[in-house]
C-alpha cells in the first residue's frame, strides 16, 4: 500500500522524468532555446526530483548523475541572471 509520502515521492520523480524529456522535446521541437530560463528551470528542477526519487529508493548512480546535471542547469541559469 501507498502511503502518502510515497505517493509524493513518486509525483515528484515523475515530474522529474516528465520535466527533463519535455525540456529536451520543446528543444528539439523549436518551442523553447536551449539558452533559455525556460530549458535551464526544465532541466535544473527535473534533475532535482529525480535525485530525490533515486537517493530514496537507494538508486545512487541516477541520483549521482540528476546531481551533475543540477548542477549544470543551476550554473546556466546563474549566467543568464549575472
Amino acid at each position: 500500500m501507498l502511503t502518502n509520502s510515497k505517493i509524493i515521492e513518486e509525483v515528484i520523480g515523475w515530474y522529474g522524468t516528465i520535466a527533463i524529456v519535455g525540456a529536451y522535446a520543446l528543444l528539439n521541437f523549436n518551442v523553447i532555446s536551449a539558452g533559455g530560463m525556460a530549458y535551464q528551470l526544465l532541466n535544473a528542477t527535473g534533475a532535482l526530483g529525480i535525485v530525490v526519487s533515486s537517493f530514496r529508493k537507494k538508486a545512487y548512480q541516477p541520483g549521482i548523475l540528476n546531481i551533475i546535471w543540477t548542477i549544470i542547469a543551476i550554473t546556466a541559469i546563474i549566467k543568464m541572471i549575472i
